[in-house]
């Protein structure tokens, strides 16, 4: 969420931000009800402050030991003038009371719909955000690793996993319907050491590591920008009015939900390996072939909470994105990075550079990591403050990434160290994880 009054004052920037990020909100129509909002605040504000001077007068002319009667006798008021003035003044709170009444009630809607309204309105992307329609747009930043080239008739994911008897993606599908999945053996091992690896850096990083809510309230969602844009997503327990996460991303973020921190404590670095839920409506073609784009994936996620600066939040988007960039590296797996543009941002994004990495079955790169910040965007929404040095209190800035999420990013591993015989290549940097062992092989 944004400050109105940066709202005000910069209307279209804010609408070309909606226009740019492709998001829909009626601008105009919230700058009306603002102005509204104000009327009837200042009008109800006039009205509180002289009800309450009018009231305690009226208390005091009725009190004869009262400083206020006293003084009043002293300057040669009978008692008659002082109770008749006592009695105007409370005929005149009598007439005061219903248009106070009336206003509140008018201001009840109003202040609802400027809520609404407020929850559509996007944050402006940073300078150097490309301008795009959508992914197809995002802007190379660099590449590292080089695809492999193979000397036999490479596999896809499906086809290894099934033959290794390790993916069995039909009775998922029996069970659980479209997209889902069962891992077995070797591949559950495997995704528990990818997902193992990367917590262990960030925790050897200074991240807090973290055991988080998969089910949250709905307010949680709406504070972390989710709801309510991205409602159809998710998958919502309606009778409990919760909500499952599509991120850990969105119970670390709010943990200080409703707090003022001290700066000293900032900036704050969380992480957690959580399982993750997303319906994803509307996904079609070859993103929903294998493992790709699924309903129910785990995930390790970094999460910071700092200053109010931009060269700070800034410095945080790197760092976060180099660590997941050192993931990848470990791994062996060659990736690009991106610049999302403008189009494929979301409402909250200040900016966001993507990982994607080589999938030899796609024969291109495919999303892995997401990098993002967010400035005060759903640190206004949770009301995560910190005071100062000068203590003021200030809203945080808040950023988070991938890790790693598996298991899309099993994909690449199958397909990238696979053989032709259909065995799998362990990376050196997972064998601990895996007792030591540096293939996977049909038992």
């Amino acid at each position: 969420m944004l400050d109105i009054k940066f709202i005000r004052e910069n209307v279209e920037l804010i609408k070309k931000a909606a226009v740019d990020k492709h998001i829909a909100c009626d601008l105009d129509r919230l700058i009306e009800v603002d102005k509204n909002r104000r009327q009837l605040q200042q009008q109800l504000d006039a009205l509180r402050t002289q009800v309450k001077e009018d009231g305690q007068r009226v208390g005091l002319l009725r009190n004869p030991k009262s400083t206020a009667y006293k003084a009043e006798i002293e300057q040669g008021n009978s008692e008659a003038d002082i109770r008749a003035e006592a009695e105007r003044l409370q005929a005149g709170l009598s007439e005061l009371k219903p248009k106070m009444k009336a206003l509140e009630e008018a201001e009840g809607p109003t202040l609802n719909e400027f809520e609404q309204l407020m929850l559509t309105i996007p944050q402006p992307p940073a300078l150097d955000v490309p301008v795009g329609k959508d992914e197809t747009e995002n802007v190379e930043l660099r590449k590292v690793g080089e695809p492999r080239r193979f000397d036999f008739e490479p596999k896809d994911h499906v086809t290894l996993g099934a033959e290794l008897g390790i993916i069995d993606i039909e009775r998922g599908v029996k069970l659980a319907g479209t997209r889902n999945y069962i891992l077995k053996g070797d591949a559950t091992l495997l995704q528990q050491a990818v997902l193992r690896f990367a917590q262990d850096l960030m925790v050897q990083r200074g991240f807090v590591p973290m055991t988080v809510p998969v089910l949250v309230k709905e307010e949680v969602m709406y504070g972390t920008g989710y709801f309510p844009s991205g409602r159809d997503q998710a998958y919502l327990c309606e009778r409990d009015t919760l909500s499952l996460v599509g991120t850990a991303e969105v119970p670390l973020t709010a943990y200080h939900t409703d707090e003022i921190l001290a700066e000293a404590d900032l900036p704050i670095k969380l992480c957690a390996t959580s399982t993750c839920f997303r319906r994803e409506a509307g996904a079609a073609g070859r993103d929903t072939y294998g493992l790709y784009r699924i309903h129910v994936f785990d995930k390790v996620e970094q999460v910071i909470v700092c200053g109010n600066g931009e060269e700070e939040s800034l410095k945080f988007h790197h760092e976060i994105l180099q660590n997941a960039e050192d993931v990848m590296q470990a791994l062996g797996l060659p990736y690009r990075v991106v610049n999302v543009c403008t189009g494929d941002l979301g409402m909250g994004q200040v900016q966001k550079f993507d990982i994607e990495t080589w999938m030899p079955s796609r024969d291109g790169y495919g999303e892995t990591h997401s990098a993002s910040r967010f400035h005060e965007f759903q640190a206004r929404r949770l009301k995560l403050r910190y005071r100062d040095g000068a203590r003021k209190v200030r809203f945080c800035h808040t950023l988070n990434n991938t890790v790693i999420a598996s298991p899309r990013v099993l994909i690449p591993l199958m397909e990238h160290y696979q053989h032709e015989d259909g065995s799998i290549t362990i990376p050196e940097a997972l064998r601990t994880y895996m007792g030591g062992r540096e293939r996977i092989e049909r038992v």
